[in-house]
């Protein structure tokens, strides 16, 4: 077959393929994006002022973290009007204007939806705890003392301490898996999934492409409210929640209920995308539970690389295969680095430069079987920024200090500028410091260098967008030396071989002459790969 004949052929497979499908989504906080109007906290405006720069990426879409209404006790994800934009982000005018540019740059909008949790300044949870009696108070998780007045379970949140807050209006304790200042929905109720399921239709009359669920596996409980077990298993203890198994305070078979219904919802909407965020250590499982079948959810991300303190052939063969062995329905999504984790470029790097740690970062994620979360700086190969106490606003690595880095040194604004104040974010104080080392790494700085971090993001996700095999194809592991990974994506007739040195020392690789080298980095070439070194190359 000639290469026009591929050319149709291709053409044809990408044309009946869902937009979604292997799509790059670039993450945006927009807190730390650009400032608009010099109150030192990104905002709409600045996201629209820099669509163009997030189209040139070649990304096929932008997901954005929470910009509703909220006290901001976890910065938006304690939300107190899922239908209105808090003030500090803009306007609605300013969301449509956003939505519409986008669209018009073809860019998708995917939007953050946190249906486990409110705040407890939501006129939902105001009137739950007004009285046992009212309209909605069975909205919210409530179960009474233990006869001594204890909690009523052993439950313990994530951020810290016990999930249950007493409140003496009801003379009850209510559920938060997250700060007391985030109660947890009733989901058990069919009137509380009717009100989120009016949320959706919402955004998605609005004209929104797609959501990220946040936290999904925790909208539902056991309502027996049974004590969790204690661990049995090894790893990293900081917080009273890492002592139990999450049996009973989550997890929930019954989610799976309440994804179809909301799924019913979304396919009325053509070509809307969702993608769910689970988390703990039965997340693989869950993750296949909530995207089985057509009437479930596209596609699910966990923590798998978002946390791992290294990056080894081993640990990434084990991911994919983990993922092979559900079978090509489903559909995985993949993110190293987001808002919550600290940036995989200074985990990985174990004294390794960062910057070339960075380039093979974004080439692996682009290799990877599935949708890819690009988040805002790693297009930029920032590090993780060092925040001392003084500066930190994250509520958890306040209340763990200094157990835990907490998520600020992955939140910090992105350099537009270096000669400019603040790095061109803002014309006032950043809601958090600018890390000095980031100035060099500025868009400013980075954009007109062909060699720079930038312009190799943009040329590996055009690469990726060119060829169908490394957007919809298979994914397989192939045989290499230890610190080598080598993994073939293949559809139809085309072929990809793409290879990464994980290791310390040079490593040798010969490429058979039936390949040809499509992209390479970190000084790789046909033979050899130094320390951080990759390549793809495609069968002739």
């Amino acid at each position: 077959m000639n290469r026009i004949s591929v050319a149709v052929e291709i053409q044809k497979i990408m044309e009946e393929t869902p937009w979604w499908s292997g799509a790059a989504i670039y993450q945006i906080y927009p807190r730390s994006f650009l400032d608009t109007d010099a109150d030192g906290i990104g905002d709409l405006k600045g996201i629209t002022a820099k669509l163009g720069y997030i189209s040139s990426l070649g990304v096929a879409g932008i997901w954005i973290s929470p910009f509703f209404a909220s006290p901001m006790k976890d910065f938006g994800y304690d939300v107190s009007d899922y239908c209105a934009i808090d003030p500090m982000f803009g306007t609605m005018a300013d969301f449509d204007e956003l939505l519409e540019k986008a669209h018009a740059l073809g860019l998708k909008v995917i939007i953050d939806q946190v249906y486990s949790h409110t705040s407890d300044q939501h006129e939902w949870f105001t009137q739950s705890r007004s009285s046992k009696s009212n309209p909605k108070a069975d909205w919210y998780v409530w179960a009474d003392p233990k006869p001594d007045g204890s909690p009523p379970s052993n439950w313990q949140s994530v951020f810290n301490g016990s999930a249950w807050t007493w409140d003496a209006r009801r003379c009850q304790y209510y559920l938060h898996n997250f700060l007391e200042e985030q109660p947890d929905l009733n989901l058990h109720n069919p009137e509380v999934q009717t009100a989120i399921l009016d949320v959706a239709r919402f955004w998605l009359d609005k004209g929104v492409d797609g959501f990220r669920l946040d936290a999904l596996n925790f909208a539902m409980h056991d309502p027996s409210f049974c004590d969790n077990p204690p661990k049995t298993t090894e790893g990293p203890r900081t917080r009273p929640f890492d002592y139990q198994e999450h049996i009973y305070n989550q997890s929930h078979p019954d989610i799976v209920k309440f994804i179809e219904r909301l799924a019913g919802i979304i396919n009325e909407y053509e070509g809307r995308f969702t993608v769910a965020e689970v988390g703990g250590e039965n997340a693989a499982a869950e993750m296949r539970q909530f995207i089985h079948g057509d009437n479930r959810l596209n596609t699910a991300y966990g923590f798998t690389y978002l946390y791992a303190e290294k990056l080894t052939p081993r640990f990434v063969k084990a991911a994919i295969e983990n993922w092979q062995q559900s079978g090509d329905e489903y559909w995985p999504s993949w993110a190293f680095s987001n808002h919550d984790a600290p940036r995989a470029a200074s985990r990985w790097a174990q004294g390794r430069d960062i910057g070339k740690m960075a380039r093979l970062n974004l080439i692996l994620l682009a290799s990877l079987r599935g949708n890819i979360f690009l988040y805002q700086g790693e297009e930029l190969g920032l590090e993780q920024a060092e925040i001392g106490f003084e500066d930190l606003a994250d509520p958890e690595a306040i209340a763990n200090w200094p157990k835990t880095l907490g998520r600020d040194g992955a939140r910090t604004p992105i350099p537009w500028n270096e000669k400019t104040a603040n790095s061109g974010f803002s014309g006032a104080k950043p809601w958090l410091p600018i890390d000095a080392r980031h100035d060099e790494k500025a868009v400013s700085a980075q954009n007109d260098n062909p060699d720079s971090v930038l312009n190799w993001t943009r040329e590996v996700m055009a690469l990726r967008r060119e060829y169908e095999a490394l957007m919809i194809g298979t994914i397989e592991v192939v045989a290499a030396d230890d610190n080598l990974l080598a993994l073939r994506r293949q559809h139809g007739r085309q072929e990809i071989l793409c290879v990464f040195n994980l290791g310390f020392e040079i490593a040798d690789y010969a490429l058979g002459e039936e390949y040809e080298i499509i992209a390479l980095t970190n000084g790789a070439t046909q033979e050899k790969l130094p320390p951080l070194g990759a390549y793809w190359a495609r069968l002739k």
